[in-house]
């Protein structure tokens, strides 16, 4: 037998029953709005439902749906579970175009059974999870936890077991070899002792499932750890202390049979891409067809205002830390784009009189529409500097180029919160860092469209802007 050590992906004691309820809402809700629209079930809508069933489950076991949610949020479950019934969707819609059967079945009734089928296939989890819940609260199913290591990771782990009781896991204590002085924390006095006291618990059989938080530095520390757990037979999981890193988009990934984790990977890959690239697309068109001719008069502005173009392209970083030209009105009347470049302050001399005002409300950035139809930006994103001060502050801010993991937006999650213009301290310039690597990590639509409407309302007109 081949001796592989390598990671599975966790499945719960449930996946094959919820793969069944799947499968069983699926065909039921189909027959359901068949009798009520009067409409007979024929052979074709028997295959169109064991097509949408094949494809929901195929994306829900790539999306890892079946897998143990125990300690996840539901609201996730539900958007997984849309998702992977949009998948179900497709695959009907690609059999019924390919098959040219499409007018044998009634619309009504495949409309209607798709967006019955959004709210079945979350319903029956919200009606299962309340149950398992319930149970949990009352005290039933419930698990005792330890944690070794009080680390950052294992902070973060103990957060989740006491402010989530739903989940069925009670936080019996920390144990750590560290001495109280250098284990500061909220939970220090849940330190019970050292590891080897928890091995001995869990061998007495006093524990039912530990969590190894402790440093990645302490490896032979972790293998010892696990040569005496095997002499149990409760559950252990491995949580190395990735914390002391700043993680972009952490998650597991595959090569061949090895399994690893990813720790600076970009959000937009695969659907993700597919979906920004939409978002970009779409909204771009959508503005410029309204603001195309209030540029056409700030062009014909600046052209009466001073000498020289209308437009200044400066070469920037764009993602992956490829250099783009990005497009904007002029508003100075120089035109830094070499190895030194000095940022605007207030008061400056270079700045021509209608360049102030654009600058004060964003309008000088309108041109950069163009670069999101390109492809080289986005609506949203982290804010794109001169190449001289990425030079510049790439060795002086920690995790700065992974602002680049992403395509360079026009309004970001750092400029609606206030941290935009001359970064005349390096403070500043971190702080716009850290919120830019907030929204990498936690991309999503959604999060793009919060961020467009609070541009509206405080990111065109800041006192740093000048």
């Amino acid at each position: 037998m081949s001796d592989q050590h390598y990671v599975k992906d966790s499945e719960n004691a449930y996946s094959a029953l919820c793969r069944c309820i799947d499968f069983v809402v699926i065909q039921v809700s189909l027959f359901f709005i068949l009798y009520f629209q009067h409409e007979e079930l024929t052979n074709l809508y028997l295959v169109v439902g064991l097509i949408a069933s094949i494809g929901f489950v195929f994306a829900a076991d790539s999306h890892n749906l079946y897998r143990s949610w125990r300690l996840g949020e539901f609201s996730r479950v539900a958007s997984y579970t849309f998702l992977c019934w949009v998948a179900g969707i497709f695959s009907v819609v690609i059999f019924l175009f390919f098959s040219k059967t499409s007018l044998d079945i009634s619309r009504l009734v495949i409309g209607s059974w798709m967006l019955f089928n959004c709210f079945a296939l979350a319903g029956w989890r919200v009606l299962f999870y309340v149950f398992l819940f319930k149970r949990r609260r009352a005290g039933y199913h419930t698990k005792k936890v330890a944690i070794f290591g009080l680390t950052s990771s294992g902070e973060l782990l103990a957060d989740q077991f006491v402010n989530k009781p739903e989940t069925g896991y009670t936080l019996s204590g920390f144990y750590d070899d560290r001495a109280d002085t250098r284990t500061e924390s909220k939970y220090t006095e849940l330190v019970l002792g050292g590891i080897n006291k928890g091995i001995e618990l869990a061998k007495a059989g006093d524990i039912d499932v530990i969590y190894i938080a402790l440093p990645l530095a302490a490896q032979k520390r972790i293998e010892s750890v696990l040569r005496a757990l095997g002499d149990t037979t409760i559950d252990v999981f491995l949580v190395p202390d990735f914390f002391t890193f700043n993680l972009l988009n952490a998650r597991l990934s595959h090569v061949g049979a090895i399994q690893t984790i990813s720790v600076y990977e970009s959000p937009m890959t695969g659907p993700s891409r597919l979906l920004k690239r939409i978002e970009d697309v779409l909204g771009a068109s959508l503005i410029l067809s309204i603001i195309a001719l209030p540029m056409l008069v700030i062009a014909l502005l600046i052209k009466l205002d001073s000498t020289g173009p209308v437009l200044f392209k400066q070469l920037r970083y764009g993602l992956d830390g490829r250099a783009i030209k990005v497009w904007k009105f002029r508003s100075m009347s120089s035109m830094d784009n070499g190895d030194v470049i000095q940022q605007a302050v207030q008061g400056d001399s270079r700045i021509t009189k209608l360049g102030a005002f654009l600058r004060r409300t964003s309008l000088d950035e309108l041109p950069q529409l163009i670069n999101v139809l390109s492809g080289s930006m986005s609506l949203v994103g982290p804010r794109p500097h001169a190449v001289a001060h990425n030079e510049q502050y790439r060795k002086l801010v920690d995790f700065y180029m992974l602002r680049h993991k992403v395509k360079p937006g026009i309004t970001g999650w750092a400029q609606i919160n206030g941290w935009r213009g001359e970064t005349d301290t390096l403070e500043k310039m971190e702080k716009r860092v850290e919120f830019d690597l907030e929204y990498i990590r936690n991309w999503s639509i959604s999060f793009d469209l919060k961020i467009l409407v609070l541009t509206v309302f405080k990111g065109f007109i800041h006192k740093n802007a000048y």
